[in-house]
C-alpha cells in the first residue's frame, strides 16, 4: 500500500509540474504544489492503484497564473508500480482532451524528528496552505501546502518538501522542520534552492489556521520569514 510522503511529477499537453503527496495507511491522499491542493483517496488491488482526488486552488494572488483555469475539479487516475515508483495516467471530465501522466516517488523522511506534544486544545489536524514572506528587506516568498497531524509536519510545494514536528497548546505553537529540494528549482527559489535548510519557528493558532515567525539556516546564511497557514480540510484516516 502507498504510505508516507511522496513527490509527484506530472506531464500534460499544456505543460508539466511537480509537488508533494502524503498517503495515509487508511487510503487517503493529501498534497499539493505552489498553487493547488489535492485531496482524495486510493485503493490498491492486484497490483493496480486506483486514485481519485479533487484539485482546488489555494493561491489566489492576482499575479499568479495557474496552468488550468478551473477549480475544485474531480480527477481520476490508474497506476502501476515500477520499482519504488508508481506511474499513473488519468484526467478529469472538467478538462476534456487533457491527459495526465503522473509519477509518484517516495521521499525518505526517516530522519524527521519525533512528533511533538499537542494539548487537547492544540492546533487542529488538517491540510493547510502555507504562504511565506521573507523579512529583513528580502523581496521573496513562497507558497505550498503543509499537513499537520498529531505533532508531525509533512508538506511541500513544486520544488521543496518539508518534514518536521511541532508542539501546540493554549493558542501557541512552535516547532522545527527541514526544507529539502525534491525537484531542481532552476533559480526560481534563489534563497533556498540547492540547500538543505533547517528552520525553527513559533507563533499562534486558532480554529482557522496559524501564523508564526521563523528563522532558516541556508548554508552560512540566516534568513527570517513570516508564514501564514490556512486550513483547507480536516484529515481523515
Amino acid at each position: 500500500m502507498l504510505n508516507g510522503l511522496y513527490k509527484f511529477r506530472f506531464t500534460t499537453e499544456r505543460g508539466e509540474g511537480s509537488g508533494v503527496m502524503f498517503a495515509t495507511a487508511g487510503g487517503r491522499l493529501y498534497g499539493g504544489d505552489s498553487g493547488s491542493s489535492f485531496v482524495g483517496h486510493f485503493v490498491e488491488a492486484d497490483g493496480v492503484v486506483s486514485a481519485e482526488c479533487v484539485m482546488s486552488r489555494h493561491y489566489h494572488d492576482p499575479g499568479y497564473v495557474p496552468m488550468f483555469e478551473v477549480d475544485n475539479i474531480a480527477m481520476h487516475f490508474t497506476g502501476l508500480r515500477r520499482g519504488v515508483e508508481v506511474h499513473f495516467e488519468g484526467g478529469s471530465a472538467a478538462l476534456p482532451g487533457v491527459r495526465f501522466t503522473t509519477v509518484l516517488t517516495p521521499i525518505n523522511d526517516s530522519d524527521a524528528p519525533p512528533p511533538g506534544a499537542v494539548g487537547p486544545d492544540g492546533i487542529g489536524n488538517g491540510l493547510y496552505s502555507i504562504h511565506i514572506r521573507m523579512l529583513d528587506g528580502i523581496d521573496a516568498g513562497n507558497t505550498g501546502v503543509m499537513m499537520l497531524h498529531d505533532g508531525r509536519i509533512r508538506g511541500g510545494d513544486a520544488f521543496f518538501d518539508y518534514t518536521g514536528a511541532y508542539t501546540a497548546a493554549s493558542g501557541r505553537w512552535k516547532g522545527e522542520l527541514v526544507n529539502r529540494e525534491h525537484t531542481a528549482a532552476k533559480g526560481e527559489r534563489p534563497v533556498f534552492g540547492g540547500h538543505e535548510v533547517g528552520i525553527g519557528f513559533s507563533g499562534t493558532y486558532d480554529s482557522e489556521g496559524a501564523e508564526g515567525e521563523a528563522t532558516a539556516l541556508a548554508g552560512k546564511r540566516s534568513i527570517r520569514f513570516k508564514a501564514v497557514l490556512r486550513k483547507l480540510v480536516e484529515i481523515e484516516g
